[in-house]
């Protein structure tokens, strides 16, 4: 589990495909901190590390996380937000993040809010889905990239996020142009109370 709170941008410094699967190396400050089978998150994705080597590390991507996430159009050199997960006797300062990346959105609009910037995503939108909690709510909680960010001005299949300086210097929020694609994951929270609204 995680907070949404951004420790460092890792570095891809290797790709390397086996079968199905993908192997990611990463560079980052806390890489020679890190322990076999601890989970980080990585632009919202929960992966176990696998392999330790000086100030780099090794997880693996399977299938289904690569076409759901963006981290298949992953390249060496790109940055990618990444968490280590939770220590639970101190302050959520995000919100409750699973790691569990629902699906990706594209940047469709970017707009100066005098300091800060807003990011508006356009996601595909599925009647079923949304009754199963797969929606965004205005003042609601989602995740972008790993990102817990509050939601302005939610349509069916669309949202605004404002980020300001701090966040879009310390996160790949510098690096989103139009049509970037990024991970989205909703909140845990509606998901539940879709889910027993259902039931009722």
């Amino acid at each position: 589990m995680f907070s949404g709170i951004i420790e460092d941008m890792a570095i891809v410094s290797a790709i390397e495909k086996d079968k199905d699967n993908v192997n990611y190396t990463f560079r980052c400050s806390f890489a020679n901190e890190l322990k076999i089978d601890q989970s980080v998150s990585h632009n919202g994705v929960c992966l176990t590390v696998v392999n330790l080597d000086n100030d780099e590390y090794t997880v693996t991507a399977m299938k289904e996380t690569l076409e759901r996430s963006n981290l298949g159009l992953l390249s060496v050199g790109d940055k990618v937000n990444v968490e280590r997960s939770m220590i639970m006797n101190g302050r959520l300062d995000g919100h409750i993040v699973q790691g569990h990346v629902d699906m990706t959105a594209e940047c469709i609009n970017i707009e100066d809010a005098n300091g800060s910037t807003y990011f508006t995503f356009k996601y595909p939108f599925d009647k079923e889905m949304a009754r199963r909690g797969y929606f965004t709510v205005d003042k609601g909680s989602v995740t972008v990239n790993g990102v817990s960010l509050t939601v302005c001005n939610p349509t069916a299949d669309t949202f605004q996020v404002a980020i300001i300086p701090y966040t879009f210097e310390h996160t790949n929020f510098c690096d989103i142009k139009l049509g970037s694609k990024v991970n989205i994951e909703f909140d845990i929270l509606g998901k539940y109370i879709a889910r027993l609204s259902s039931l009722s």
